[in-house]
């Protein structure tokens, strides 16, 4: 990643989702890499930059802060405007959120993504990278997945991310939109907050005498934030026409049941932890997705991209980020 710093800069990006878990990781590195970063995050009366906040102050104040909505097509145009590459990861990411508010959801998710493609389309921007989510695979029906895969709509979160990337490809195949679409895998590291399930696990061992979870059978496939990030990077950087308007999963080719990674957590941490089930955190049965384990092949082929972390070296970085930042957290509380 570090020899590709100089390509980035004084070039004008635009980051929707800024305040988010990967989009904040992203504007760091790009800022550091001396790009003139303008940083889209949700309106609200407080100001709150998100995870934005968590940021080096001389990184806080090299950033361009943009608030407004996705669903407010003027805000979009507004914030694409004069910018050369638009990484679009901004979204309603959770969820058991999808179930209480569908209507949000698929509103934020799709109507803001049409948002984003008409601007990129309208100011002829160099590159567009769209954030999917390997929630649009559902269950695996076969293992590893590739992109062929068939998409499943397993909740309105997933369903919503489906009608998204669809959307993306058609701007490619209609307007030639220069856009690539990146499907992460389960990204974990520093910042994430507690609504995912690794930093959920960590807190509680950390500081409860009791660990409360959903199921412990899924299966998944966790990225560290690093690798996920140097996988927006090169979708963005690749010079060959070959990648425009295609998918690529950017997940390790290893899945670890949830299970599992409590184990693994609890070594780290040192503690030894009866697990107790959280009715609230099971989710509906035909919803829950069983198992997610990516193939990686075409993002190796076409983007030069390979994980470089292991889920032991990952973990052992973010218990020691949330152990020094715990304050940030409400430990034992389900976050949705």
């Amino acid at each position: 990643m570090l020899e590709s710093k100089s390509l980035w800069a004084e070039k004008q990006v635009l980051v929707t989702g800024a305040g988010g878990f990967i989009g904040s990781h992203l504007v760091q590195w790009l800022v550091r890499a001396g790009a003139n970063v303008r940083a889209f995050v949700r309106y609200n009366s407080r100001g709150d930059s998100g995870l934005l906040r968590l940021l080096d102050a001389d990184d806080q104040r090299a950033v361009e802060l943009i608030s407004g909505d996705l669903r407010d097509v003027d805000a979009v145009y507004q914030a694409v405007a004069g910018c050369e590459t638009v990484f679009h990861l901004g979204a309603v990411i959770s969820i058991p959120y999808s179930y209480l508010h569908p209507v949000e959801t698929t509103s934020s998710n799709i109507t803001g993504t049409l948002h984003v493609l008409l601007a990129c389309r309208e100011y002829d921007v160099r590159r567009l990278v769209h954030t999917s989510t390997s929630e649009v695979y559902g269950t695996a029906l076969r293992v590893p997945i590739d992109e062929s895969h068939p998409l499943q709509g397993q909740s309105p979160y997933s369903a919503s991310k489906i009608g998204a990337d669809m959307l993306a490809e058609s701007f490619y195949s209609t307007y030639d939109l220069p856009v690539v679409t990146v499907r992460p895998f389960n990204t974990y590291g520093p910042h994430q907050s507690a609504r995912a399930v690794i930093p959920t696990i960590i807190t509680q061992a950390l500081m409860q005498d009791v660990i409360r979870l959903g199921s412990l059978e899924p299966r998944r496939d966790f990225t560290y934030v690093t690798d996920t990030v140097r996988g927006f990077l090169l979708a963005a950087q690749a010079e060959s026409s070959s990648v425009l308007g295609e998918v690529f999963n950017l997940g390790t080719g290893k899945d670890v049941s949830i299970g599992t990674l409590v184990a693994m957590i609890q070594d780290l941490v040192g503690r030894d932890l009866p697990v107790e089930t959280d009715i609230q955190r099971i989710r509906p049965a035909k919803s829950e997705v069983g198992r997610l384990i990516s193939d990686n092949g075409r993002a190796r082929e076409f983007l030069g991209w390979r994980p470089t972390y292991d889920l032991g070296a990952g973990l052992q970085e973010t218990v020691a980020w949330i152990r020094d930042n715990l304050p940030h957290y409400r430990v034992g509380r389900y976050e949705i």
